[in-house]
């Protein structure tokens, strides 16, 4: 009971005081209690309850007075203390005035055990999750970070100032940025300082999925639903049950799984392939894409209806080139990262290779960069810092710089070429040289690994020495 959560009881009938105490004691709460509301006032003041349980009609000072006083400005008492009243003569009015003054939540006599707990474990979590958002505030004021994500330029503090706003809620938000640019990160960040975040964030990628089982990844599906189906899978909803769920390349998604993904955002409530009953889910969705989403709903690959559904709110992540100022800082969050994961002891950045790394357009943006880091803090003698010789030898070269010259890594296509040719040299160029890594090549080119895939399927039916 040493570091349990601090309750404190108001209630001036004696066997109610004593009968809630048991209760929420039994629930693992530490306990005080007062009698009335001036003792409770005085309690508050000296115990520091993180939430504070108090009955309506009390003499000397009631229930609402008493709240009055705990959310008085330089009170002494936490603003984060959750009120929760208890009256045996509710009304609806008297709970408007209640919230008004700044009340939690609201329960009338007798008092419902199963409904109170619920509301005292709503409470703690909220408390928790609005001191952690204002460390989070703090840290960023004093270095440019939230959460995982680091930049004091005004992109990145616009793009933080948002997501302080809407991560407490249960909004649908859309990601948008060039492929790299962190938008998994933004939605982690979003769940992290969010109520939910001790429910699990789970991540699908649309584009990484055949499109004949894309409804099964994200519905789920009963036995027998279809061949194959040799047993009942739960879906990426039901997975994210209490949490979040993260749509990644939404633009991929087939437009019938759209349409029934609306549904489910709409009602609440999914039905699994060939299951019979609806259930119902408790899912905060959000949303990504490295398209432009305007274009993608005017070209039909994105239901208008489902795009206006989940743009409550929009975060656009910028690529790492309009916001060259945050690199230094990236860098050095990044090699502290890294040290920790692989077990090293690099001391820290060198000028050189700052230099060399603010001289490239980084196509692959912060997953580049980050990629780029890892590589040369591996290579990094312990307790030296990292310099431009630990970058790859053809860094810089291999991919479009900041100002382009010819060199190996161009391609040169002659005048009286066709669009669908000249596409065609620079997919099969690009992955030439990234030895064939099919993901590196989809990441510089902009485009999903799904369409990469197509296109190279597409070249093989009239070549047979191209990559499947």
């Amino acid at each position: 009971m040493q570091n349990a959560v601090k309750v404190l009881i108001v209630e001036d009938e004696p066997h109610a005081l004593m009968g809630l105490a048991e209760l929420i004691s039994g629930w693992g709460y530490r306990t005080e209690t007062a009698r009335d509301g001036i003792e409770g006032w005085e309690k508050a003041l000296a115990w520091d309850p993180a939430v504070v349980v108090t009955d309506l009609k009390m003499p000397r000072l009631d229930g609402l007075g008493l709240l009055a006083k705990l959310a008085e400005p330089g009170s002494g008492i936490n603003s984060n203390v959750a009120v929760v009243l208890l009256t045996a003569q509710g009304s609806i009015q008297v709970a408007v005035d209640a919230m008004k003054l700044g009340a939690y939540d609201f329960l009338q006599k007798p008092v419902d055990a199963t409904r109170l707990r619920a509301i005292l474990a709503n409470a703690v979590r909220q408390r928790e999750t609005t001191i952690e958002l204002e460390v989070a505030r703090r840290r960023l004021r004093e270095s440019g970070v939230l959460g995982s994500m680091v930049g004091s330029s005004k992109a990145m503090r616009d793009i933080f100032t948002l997501i302080e706003q809407i991560a407490p809620s249960n909004v649908s938000v859309l990601i948008t940025g060039e492929s790299g640019t962190g938008k998994e990160l933004v939605a982690r960040t979003l769940h992290d300082l969010s109520p939910r975040k001790s429910r699990p964030f789970v991540a699908v990628n649309c584009a990484a999925i055949p499109e004949s089982l894309i409804e099964s990844e994200i519905f789920g599906h009963e036995k027998g639903a279809f061949t194959g189906a040799l047993e009942r899978r739960a879906g990426c909803f039901e997975l994210a049950s209490g949490g979040t769920l993260l749509l990644d390349e939404l633009g991929e998604m087939p437009i019938g799984t759209q349409a029934k993904l609306l549904r489910v955002l709409e009602e609440r409530k999914l039905r699994r392939l060939g299951a019979r009953t609806e259930q119902e889910v408790d899912v905060r969705v959000l949303a990504a894409t490295n398209r432009d989403p305007n274009a993608a709903v005017a070209r039909g690959e994105i239901r208008s209806d489902l795009y206006y559904r989940l743009n409550v709110f929009h975060i656009n992540m910028p690529p790492l080139r309009e916001h060259m100022e945050d690199l230094p800082a990236m860098v050095e969050a990044m090699v502290s990262e890294m040290n920790q994961k692989h077990g090293r002891h690099v001391s820290g950045v060198s000028q050189s290779i700052l230099d060399r790394m603010m001289a490239y357009s980084w196509p692959g943006n912060a997953r580049e960069l980050r990629n780029t880091v890892e590589r040369a803090v591996i290579l990094c003698p312990d307790g030296a810092p990292l310099d431009a010789g630990h970058l790859p030898p053809a860094f810089g070269k291999d991919h479009a710089t900041l100002h382009p010259v010819a060199d190996a890594g161009s391609i040169s296509i002659p005048v009286g070429t066709t669009v669908d040719e000249a596409e065609k040299q620079l997919i099969l160029h690009t992955l030439e040289s990234t030895g064939q890594n099919k993901t590196r090549a989809a990441e510089i080119l902009g485009v999903s690994l799904k369409t990469l895939h197509n296109k190279l399927k597409e070249y093989s039916q009239t070549r047979d020495d191209l990559p499947a």
